[in-house]
């Protein structure tokens, strides 16, 4: 594709991108302040319910990378209409769903939207001016995290004036606008993986996430030491280990395991990893602390509607500084701003656990980290994106997002077991449960923070390689890597 052909084209395909992932970012979380409502629409159990979750987690889980990979070699517009498609479908199937079996159907239909990142991702490194890739990679990578976090606020009013239905009938227009417009906007990419997808490492792949996953989200009800739990967690990080092994050995691997091995790659992975389990462990629980009635002795006994607008601070401020990590990234280099990001995060969880009797001290923590959020959030996805040849962007960056997913899962499972500890069935948990939790995330933040010290912070400049001999695009990201490492070598 010509210069002057991506410069035209550009800010249309960007805004198509910022609809596509702002909806799918929603629908991560509209329905986890709502489950109860959920549970007795569909008459129900509380442990059935949860798969509305799980059943999400899992299928994004499985699809994130498998849709990169795809795109990179079959065009990544053609797989990203096709990811809206099912969202589409999923919302369609979940908002007429009379049964909690087809509304669980419908959750993992929407989680091969999960794709909808790495292609995002590859769009932008393929179509945009060099110039711009940084600070595009960043607005969309705060829009996938503060969506997420605008759901939560979102999902009491929506239930309050309509009902839950109308938690998918609203994504479901969105998404199939958002397909409608990225086929007659988005221009297909040029840059292709020739080759086949390894059908072996997708089975691999799936089995060991759904090990995994499962016995994360299902630990807090069988519990941790339980034969079920230990027995899928063995067997998940045994076939992990095949997988690996599979891809390794691989004429045309899902996922290449050179590049995982990439510094830039894997140190970001596991700080990826690290602050997934204290994001999503936030928007899990904190609602449920604010709705806690006074007569347990904390909590605010808010309603959904409240509770979730005092998050709201963070998803605006992660927005706005998610939006602010492409320029600093271009200025300081997207290593210094994911270490500032984490610094930032770890007063504010340091905040929740020793200050959370008052409003104003939860709303404080919640405009620090999303500040903290928004800096880390971007500056990691444009550390992966620009780390890869361009041709691996899709399956690079779909892999950091699953990696965050499952710091989630694990996060999310966790808390739950350290809030609920010694609770009898159907009572409010204790104060000291929670605060346990909040020192939990503060201590994943500690970790997260010295993991990123070990992210590589330089890229070799465009002089030190062959100009004659680099492959289509390459030049343009060894300069934004530069960009994105801080000063050359």
């Amino acid at each position: 594709m010509s210069t002057e052909k991506v410069r035209r084209s550009y800010k249309a395909t960007y805004a198509v991108l910022a609809l596509a992932v702002g909806g799918y970012a929603l629908l991560q979380s509209l329905v986890i302040p709502v489950l109860p409502t959920i549970q007795a629409g569909l008459h129900t159990s509380q442990n059935t319910v949860t798969w509305v979750l799980t059943a999400y987690l899992l299928a994004a889980a499985i699809f994130t990378p498998i849709m990169g990979r795809l795109g990179d070699m079959y065009g990544k517009e053609r797989l990203l209409v096709l990811t809206l498609i099912a969202l589409t479908l999923g919302s369609l199937l979940a908002a007429v769903a009379s049964s909690i079996t087809l509304m669980i159907v419908a959750r993992a239909i929407q989680g091969i939207g999960g794709g909808v990142l790495p292609l995002a991702f590859g769009l932008i490194r393929d179509e945009f001016p060099q110039e711009k890739i940084l600070g595009a990679i960043g607005v969309i990578a705060a829009l996938a995290a503060a969506g997420a976090g605008v759901g939560i606020v979102l999902a009491g009013p929506i239930v309050d004036v309509f009902n839950y239905h109308w938690l998918f009938w609203i994504p479901m227009v969105v998404m199939g606008l958002g397909a409608i417009a990225a086929h007659l906007v988005i221009p297909e990419s040029e840059v292709r993986t020739p080759g086949k997808l390894s059908w072996n490492g997708v089975i691999l792949l799936s089995v060991w996430l759904v090990a995994l996953i499962l016995a994360i989200s299902e630990a807090p009800t069988w519990g941790w030491g339980s034969s079920r739990v230990i027995g899928l967690i063995v067997a998940g990080v045994v076939i992990a280990g095949l997988w690996i092994y599979v891809e390794a050995h691989s004429k045309n691997p899902l996922i290449d395991m050179h590049m995982m091995r990439i510094p830039a790659v894997w140190t970001t992975n596991l700080v990826a990893f690290l602050v997934g389990v204290g994001m999503y462990a936030v928007f899990a629980f904190l609602p449920e602390f604010l709705q806690t009635p006074h007569s347990a002795g904390y909590g605010f006994g808010l309603s959904i509607t409240r509770s979730g607008l005092l998050l709201l601070p963070l998803s605006v401020f992660m927005f706005f500084f998610g939006m602010l990590s492409g320029r600093l990234s271009r200025r300081y280099g997207s290593k210094r701003v994911l270490v500032v990001g984490l610094f930032v995060d770890l007063v504010s969880f340091f905040l929740l656990t020793v200050a959370h009797a008052a409003q104003w001290e939860i709303l404080l923590a919640m405009v620090i980290e999303g500040i903290g959020f928004g800096l880390a959030f971007s500056s990691m996805s444009a550390l992966v994106v620009v780390a890869v040849p361009p041709e691996q962007t899709g399956v690079a960056s779909g892999m950091n997002a699953n990696i965050r997913t499952i710091g989630g899962s694990v996060g999310a499972a966790v808390m739950s077991s350290i809030v609920t500890s010694g609770v009898r069935a159907g009572a409010v948990p204790r104060e000291s449960g929670y605060t346990h939790g909040f020192l939990l995330l503060t201590v994943a933040t500690v970790f997260a923070t010295f993991a990123a010290f070990f992210v590589p912070g330089r890229r070799p400049t465009p002089s030190t390689r062959d100009t004659k001999t680099a492959p289509h695009g390459e030049l343009g990201i060894v300069a934004a890597g530069t960009l994105a490492g801080g000063e050359s070598e």
